[in-house]
């Protein structure tokens, strides 16, 4: 994607294009990647999960708890969570100010343009080279942990507040997010601070979603479907309804309902591999709709780049999903790696003027799509 640059603005950010009657070509998703199930039309199969008592180490409490968890984790790898101690009224700040954020005129956003590989701020989309189709949303990103590396540049300076508001609540989503990984660790048979210590020092990202009104929706996909590479994400979800998960490999999808103040928890491909596959990485995506605009906030905490990647602990009559261990860093240029040159045939094949072209591009696609391992590109030929 072109740069955004003040002067192009409007072409720049989705709110004009909100208005239009037929959807640009650039957002067209190819026929199997469209929804297939609508974004109210909601399941109660992902379980919601009460956390009051978790603290309890004397009573059953936290066992019944772990329990629940668990299952979620074996079955979707995905769960929401209630009665979480994050305090409703810092939760009703953040989503007040992502709202008037994503309500300022287009040229305040782009002053937080975050392409040419800049460590966060705004953009539409996504910030990954070489995707073949636009996702339908605006983004502002940034990363809020550790501490000692915030850069407070690449974080809004409006609306008023902002940044104030953001501090406390990455440090409450950080605290719940290891509180749940201790959980998770106690049920691997290890000390609640495996799963923490495995990240060696826990990074986080913040990624607030918009994804305003379209005009076929049927045709689109708000976040294309993906695994997150990191080790668990809380997100923060608006009532209108739009994050989707499958676990039969994309044949079938639910949408999540939400819920008034809970957080929907999901394991990415860092906790999926530290359990030796045991708890899912939670295969999801999000859709939009016609009606109206929907918003996300998500933490992603991640281990350092550093971490090493490899199970905890290997079950008796198990073998390891990896093949050997490799840095979170390599993991994630391999799985980015990956994603940009399934992007990249896809495109072509599209694009091949004969049936000859295209049944080779699909053939050499769908063995890209099934290999285990994968070339990484260099850092700086990943993002936009």
């Amino acid at each position: 994607m072109a740069p955004p640059t003040a002067t192009a603005a409007p072409a720049q950010t989705l709110t004009a294009l909100a208005e239009e009657k037929t959807l640009q070509a650039k957002f067209v998703r190819d026929e199997d990647e469209r929804p297939k199930v609508a974004y109210n039309q909601f399941s109660n199969e992902i379980p919601v999960i009460s956390l009051a008592g978790i603290d309890d180490n004397e009573g059953n409490r936290r066992s019944e708890i772990r329990k629940k968890i668990v299952e979620a984790c074996e079955d979707w790898g995905l769960f929401q969570v209630v009665d979480h101690g994050v305090d409703a009224t810092l939760i009703s700040q953040m989503t007040r100010l992502a709202t008037e954020f994503f309500a300022l005129p287009a040229q305040e956003k782009l002053r937080f343009d975050m392409s040419g590989g800049k460590k966060g701020g705004f953009i539409v989309s996504s910030h990954l080279q070489g995707e073949a189709v636009q996702d339908w949303r605006e983004i502002v990103t940034y990363f809020s942990q550790p501490k000692r590396l915030r850069d407070y540049t690449r974080w809004p300076d409006k609306p008023e507040g902002w940044i104030a508001v953001t501090e406390k609540y990455s440090d409450s989503l950080m605290e719940l997010a290891c509180k749940l990984l201790e959980v998770l660790s106690e049920a691997m048979g290890l000390e609640k601070e495996a799963l923490t210590k495995a990240c060696v020092e826990m990074d986080q990202k913040v990624v607030v979603n918009y994804y305003p009104k379209c005009p076929q929706p049927d045709l689109t996909l708000g976040l294309k479907r993906h695994t997150d590479p990191g080790t668990i994400t809380l997100l923060l979800q608006d009532q209108v309804g739009g994050l989707q998960a499958t676990r039969d490999g994309g044949n079938t999808w639910i949408t999540v309902e939400p819920v008034e103040g809970a957080f929907v928890v999901n394991l990415g491909d860092h906790g999926h591999y530290l359990s030796n596959g045991r708890f899912k990485n939670a295969d999801h995506q999000a859709v939009v709709n016609s009606n109206t605009s929907r918003l996300s906030i998500a933490t992603f905490q991640n281990p350092a780049p550093e971490a090493v990647v490899y199970p905890l602990k290997i079950r008796e009559g198990e073998k390891a999903v990896m093949e050997e261990p490799i840095t979170f860093m390599e993991m994630y240029k391999r799985k980015m790696s990956k994603d940009i040159e399934i992007a990249k045939l896809k495109k072509l094949a599209k694009e091949a003027d004969d049936d000859e072209k295209k049944k080779k591009m699909k053939q050499s696609l769908f063995d890209n799509n099934n290999k285990e391992s994968f070339e990484s590109k260099p850092i700086d030929k990943l993002f936009a």
